[in-house]
């Protein structure tokens, strides 16, 4: 009996682990980086649901993220804001963080995920914003 009871363990773990992580995507429906950006999410084992809006600042508004690091797109996972072209890595970063509300990519810097050209990238920072409102700088990605 024991044996069967680690075996079950031991395959739900399997099983939770195999489940793509889901993310909403709020987008303007005539974006096309912002398709790129959640074909990003996708090759890196992301579910996004995609929700095309209207009215984008009302949905960056509702999900408190600060107007300054705003983008063009805002994502969605565990109930944290993901503002603009946060790559995956960073995404999966700031699930491992209760202090924090969300994270964002001002802008729209070229070389970032969804806005790759070619070998071109301008330096950039993954800004993680506090339960307090304090920013702080969760990555750096140089110029290259």
């Amino acid at each position: 009996m024991r044996r069967l009871l680690l075996i079950a363990t031991l395959f739900a773990g399997f099983v939770q682990a195999a489940e793509p992580l889901t993310i909403d995507v709020h987008r303007d429906p005539s974006c096309g980086c912002c398709k790129a950006w959640i074909k990003h999410l996708e090759a890196n084992g992301f579910e996004v649901h995609d929700h095309v809006e209207q009215d984008m600042a009302a949905v960056k508004t509702r999900l408190g993220v600060p107007h300054r690091l705003g983008s063009c797109h805002t994502g969605v996972i565990d109930g944290k804001f993901v503002e603009g072209h946060v790559p995956a890595r960073d995404i999966l970063a700031l699930r491992q963080r209760d202090d924090l509300l969300g994270a964002a990519v001002p802008g729209m810097p070229a070389g970032s995920p969804g806005m790759e050209m070619g070998d071109r990238q301008q330096p950039y920072q993954v800004v993680g914003v506090t339960r307090e409102g304090q920013e702080q700088v969760l990555a750096d990605y140089p110029a290259r």
